[in-house]
């Protein structure tokens, strides 16, 4: 039908009309929501949680109430997310949420069948050279961030501060440098949450209610 259509209305004939017929017969692309603020909302939701044991809010007693977030919201769910911002073209979000993502899942499985295999003597060791390294990929993710948004930047730059007090202070088992990483972990939660409504938000209401301030150039 589109065919007979071009044909009555357009006489060119050639590669011109070759290629209208192309696009007149190709569908319309539906659009994709953003999956950015999915993935920032699960990434906070879940630090911030974990993040009121190790500043010590709350006693660890409760904390395996975290290893369920770990799966299904900080990982999973924002695994999904890293998986549909590649199918949007952001190569940011998709490692950044793909990543952290895994990152829950590993935690979650740590906790689960691996925690308890580990010598005392040598469990800070381990966990804090895991945590140091999740700290070296967030740190070069904040030097890529610097092209997003100042929002972004101030999540990848907390987080990879908490990163590094979290694995230092489990690595010298300093709780005081653990305390305060968590501390970090929770300031990061709200940045992260904030990026998250921003992004919400402002498609939501289809103007800025929250800046985010863009850094490209």
């Amino acid at each position: 039908m589109a065919s007979e259509t071009l044909t009555t209305r357009d006489p060119t004939t050639g590669r011109l009309a070759d290629t209208r017929q192309r696009v007149a017969d190709e569908p319309i692309a539906a659009k994709i929501a953003d999956p950015g603020p999915l993935g920032l909302a699960a990434f906070a939701l879940t630090t911030f949680v974990l993040s009121m044991f190790n500043s010590g809010i709350l006693g660890g007693a409760a904390e395996p109430v975290v290893f369920g977030l770990a799966l299904a919201y900080g990982g999973l769910a924002q695994l999904l997310a890293g998986m549909w911002e590649f199918r949007t073209g952001n190569t940011f979000g998709a490692v950044a949420f793909t990543s952290y993502g895994a990152f829950w899942l590993s935690f979650w499985a740590f906790e689960q069948f691996y925690a308890g295999k580990i010598p005392e003597a040598s469990l800070g060791q381990g966990v804090g050279v895991y945590l140091v390294a999740w700290g070296i990929f967030t740190a070069y993710m904040f030097i890529a961030s610097l092209r997003t948004t100042a929002a972004i930047a101030t999540v990848f730059a907390l987080l990879t501060a908490t990163f590094l007090l979290l694995g230092i202070g489990e690595w010298a088992g300093a709780e005081g440098i653990t305390k305060f990483g968590g501390w970090v972990g929770l300031i990061t939660a709200l940045a992260a949450w904030y990026a998250s409504f921003a992004g919400v938000a402002n498609s939501t209401f289809d103007r800025t209610v929250l800046p985010v301030k863009s850094l490209k150039r």
